[in-house]
């Protein structure tokens, strides 16, 4: 097991750019390797330890065995963790844009709040993050029509609006709150939010299910009310109580599940 320590001595005003720092380029670097790393920084490149001091244990023979500890305030530091296949990040304080994505295995834990467009067109591995992240979230990049479509993010803060946006699968769950637009064009997938949301969930739907445990400000008038059930069972996974079951959108079609917990949301009844 190899673990590779990064601790912030300085930072950048202009954000670092971290895409070529994944455990799958580096599992075989030494210290040296890294004192002589130029990092990109907008159009130009400076030495890696000119923001960082570097420390290296132990030894791997691919990405799988490498642990990589971001110390310090990474919310300049764009692309941690992105496109990784392998390995463990864990980043011990905030993170920049595209934290995760394009991500296909392994795991990223950010200690504190990731910036937008965290775990964009992620599909497989493990995204954390203990605090709260801004829009976009496990969603598409601009202009694209695919999100994420595998793997899993938990989220123990908030949310930004348009979480799982272009969803294809895989799963997300936010324990706090949730803005606008969660789960806009989503075709698979599973969105889990315990706190409440501000309105429009599942807008233009396909398919897919989103469960909201909290309250929900606004439903879409594109949602068929199907019903109360008592402890549905969704994709696989059981939970306990009454939901107001909606099916939707319509204006497309679409045959995606919206659930409301029913003690928190009895005013749509």
């Amino acid at each position: 097991m190899k673990t590779i320590t990064i601790t912030l001595k300085k930072k950048s005003p202009i954000a670092l750019e971290f895409d070529e720092l994944i455990p799958d380029k580096i599992y075989d670097w030494e210290k040296a390797d890294f004192e002589s790393y130029n990092i990109p920084v907008g159009n130009s490149r400076f030495p890696l330890t000119d923001f960082f001091d570097i420390e290296v244990e132990g030894s791997a023979e691919g990405p799988e065995e490498v642990k990589m500890v971001l110390d310090g305030d990474m919310g300049r530091v764009k692309y941690i963790g992105s496109e990784m296949s392998a390995g463990e990040i864990i980043v011990n304080g905030d993170a920049d844009l595209h934290c995760g994505a394009l991500m296909t295995g392994g795991k990223i834990t950010v200690n504190g709040d990731a910036e937008s467009y965290a775990g964009r067109e992620m599909k497989g591995g493990e995204l954390e993050i203990t605090g709260s992240t801004r829009e976009f979230c496990g969603c598409s990049y601009i202009g694209d029509w695919r999100g994420m479509s595998g793997g899993k993010i938990t989220i123990h803060g908030s949310a930004g609006k348009q979480l799982g946006e272009c969803l294809s699968g895989g799963e997300i769950y936010v324990k706090g709150n949730c803005d606008i637009l969660a789960g806009i064009h989503m075709t698979k997938g599973f969105i889990q939010i315990d706190g409440d949301v501000t309105r429009w969930p599942g807008g233009q739907m396909k398919n897919g299910n989103i469960l909201i445990n909290g309250k929900l400000g606004r439903l879409l008038e594109g949602f068929a009310l199907e019903g109360v059930v008592k402890d549905p069972e969704i994709e696989g996974k059981e939970f306990s109580g009454k939901y107001i079951k909606y099916t939707g959108d319509i204006a497309l079609n679409g045959k995606g599940g919206l659930y409301l917990k029913a003690e928190r949301n009895g005013d749509l009844l």
